[in-house]
């Protein structure tokens, strides 16, 4: 058995989440590994991210548990557990060699040196408050997932509006199965940038300072709560720009994946205590990446 949430392997999960919920995704996760036994791995991301999304929201409507973590706005629910569970259990499975890393806890080792990347709800604390703004992401990647040698599928959906995001080896970003096109170069100053940091931060000039430099540097300001959906607006060109610091893999692997997909760039650079996450167009990207450099250089 895998571990979810952090606890030991032989955690049975009907303790991590109800029994009648279990055996929900029980049901779910029966069809899906009959249907999905010989897909590739990117139909295989794209039918865990569509399925583990559907089941996230399907759950909210039947109400929900929230439990906090960190802060009132770190949230984790029963939703995020059984979708984690899912796909990883799934995974285990299909990909019993592949390793595991999950935002709530699942981990495996990898003894194919490739290892999934899981955010089972991307935008939690939107998720609890009946925004759409939320997805479920995944992420394939060859070697260390901190720090991979190659970044080999992205997949993103968002259950609302239904749209699925993928990224291939040797293919363009996909949308609900169609092309998306290059990325083309715009001034920061022309587009938007989206991006985040926590109101606590604020008060602290090590990150506002940094933050507030690169953000006026862009035409408009999008803070909207949820990266991988962020990163899919930027493969789609609905954000000229993206920044946020100390990001976790699962927030960052799969966006990342559909901007490089497209022809976009990502980055980072560290400042002072963090590293800031960057992508966009090679354009913006440079804008950023040159703000930030200039706060490194005051810092140190």
């Amino acid at each position: 058995m895998l571990p979810i949430s952090g606890h030991d392997s032989d955690m049975d999960p009907r303790e991590v989440f109800s029994p009648a919920l279990h055996n929900q995704v029980r049901t779910v996760l029966d069809s899906f590994l009959a249907e999905h036994r010989s897909s590739d791995d990117a139909a295989l991301a794209e039918g865990l991210v569509r399925t583990a999304g559907q089941m996230a929201h399907r759950l909210r409507e039947q109400g929900l548990t929230v439990e906090y973590k960190t802060s009132i706005s770190d949230v984790v629910t029963e939703a995020d557990k059984a979708s984690e569970y899912f796909v990883a259990t799934a995974l285990q499975a299909l990909r019993p060699n592949d390793g595991l890393l999950g935002e709530e806890g699942a981990q495996a080792a990898a003894d194919s040196g490739r290892t999934w990347v899981i955010d089972p709800v991307d935008g939690t604390y939107n998720f609890t408050n009946f925004s759409d703004y939320w997805c479920s992401a995944l992420a394939l990647v060859e070697g260390d997932p901190h720090d991979p040698t190659d970044l080999l599928i992205g997949a993103v959906h968002r259950p609302v509006p239904s749209q699925t995001w993928v990224k291939a080896p040797g293919k363009a970003t996909l949308r609900n199965g169609k092309p998306l096109p290059a990325l083309t170069a715009a001034a920061a100053g022309t587009v938007s940038i989206g991006t985040y940091l926590h109101p606590t931060f604020m008060q602290r000039p090590e990150f506002l300072t940094p933050w507030s430099k690169v953000v006026a540097e862009f035409a408009c300001l999008r803070i909207a709560g949820a990266a991988s959906v962020d990163l899919a607006g930027i493969a789609e060109g609905r954000l000229g720009g993206w920044m946020q610091h100390s990001v976790n893999d699962w927030d960052w692997l799969p966006g990342r994946a559909l901007v490089e997909g497209v022809g976009g760039t990502t980055g980072e650079v560290t400042v002072g205590p963090v590293t800031w996450k960057v992508a966009g167009n090679e354009q913006t990207v440079a804008t950023m990446v040159h703000v930030l450099q200039a706060a490194a250089a005051q810092v140190s």
